[in-house]
């Protein structure tokens, strides 16, 4: 759902979207008109948002907003095939610390009624909880069978296609990091200047570095532990690996996002998700001086 809200600053939209495996029951949890104010509340709240800063700030991400950025900049890269064709940053490295401590990446196609839920993939496998990152160590990759036959390997239930006029491929289903133990708001209070994440636009990744770019479609200013601001026109610049070693706080809370995920002019549904958690530094693609 998307809404437009007119100013001095111009025309501005805010959008937000619900996507599960359920029939309309779903409207009881989440009613159609919380969703349109969320939708509503980010245009109205862009006009009176300032430019966002540039520079290297540290980064707050709400629960559930960060999980594209997981999903773009470090999923991709443990998908088999980009692993075979030695094109991932992660190619050769199970066994070997890519993340801080605490940090566990997991995809699991049976996960709840999300929007990655399926019960078999595309090629008969059953879906199945796989660990990616366990304690920041790498320990999988995600396969399809026929990766997995060429390596004397058994598939993980992540061979999908977007319709049976396509072939099957390595896909995501629902991929998310797990929870920690540490409170949410005192994550942002122990935070004095950065940037507050609630909402994530769309972004680019080369697997090959680990290098990304996306937008930010809610986001705030972070000033004395507390959410000030809320800024336009910003960008989250950074690599995979970068980020994941520099999470130094995960939040005890946990929610799913959803949304389309492309790959070789196939688009298949996918689940993400994460805790709020902090990264030290990223890179703030702005209009303004930091």
């Amino acid at each position: 759902m998307t809404c437009v809200a007119s100013g001095d600053s111009g025309m501005q939209t805010g959008s937000e979207s619900l996507a599960y495996g359920l029939g309309y029951e779903v409207f009881d949890e989440q009613p159609v008109e919380e969703v349109a104010e969320k939708a509503a509340r980010r245009a109205i709240g862009k006009l009176e948002a300032r430019p966002a800063p540039s520079g290297v700030l540290p980064v707050v991400l709400k629960c559930g907003s960060g999980g594209i950025l997981f999903h773009e900049a470090c999923g991709h890269g443990l998908e088999a095939d980009h692993i075979l064709k030695d094109s991932s940053v992660y190619t050769g490295r199970i066994g070997q610390s890519v993340a801080s401590p605490g940090v566990t990446l997991v995809d699991d196609g049976a996960f709840g009624p999300n929007w990655g839920t399926l019960a078999i993939d595309d090629e008969g496998r059953p879906a199945q909880r796989n660990v990616l990152i366990q304690d920041g160590v790498l320990t999988e990759y995600m396969w399809d069978y026929l990766r997995a036959r060429k390596e004397g390997r058994t598939s993980s239930g992540n061979g999908r296609r977007q319709s049976y006029e396509h072939l099957p491929m390595v896909r995501m289903t629902n991929t998310f990091l797990l929870a920690g133990d540490e409170d949410p708001d005192e994550i942002l209070a122990q935070t004095p200047k950065g940037i507050y994440v609630a909402k994530l636009g769309g972004g680019q990744v080369n697997t090959a570095t680990g290098d990304f770019v996306f937008g930010m479609t809610e986001a705030y200013l972070i000033e004395d532990g507390r959410i000030a601001e809320p800024l336009r026109n910003a960008n989250l610049i950074g690599n995979g690996p970068d980020v994941l070693s520099k999470i130094d706080a995960i939040g005890n809370d946990f929610e799913m996002s959803s949304g389309a995920c492309g790959k070789h002019g196939q688009s298949v549904a996918v689940g993400c998700g994460q805790p709020t958690l902090r990264v030290t530094g990223m890179t703030i693609g702005g209009t303004a001086g930091a």
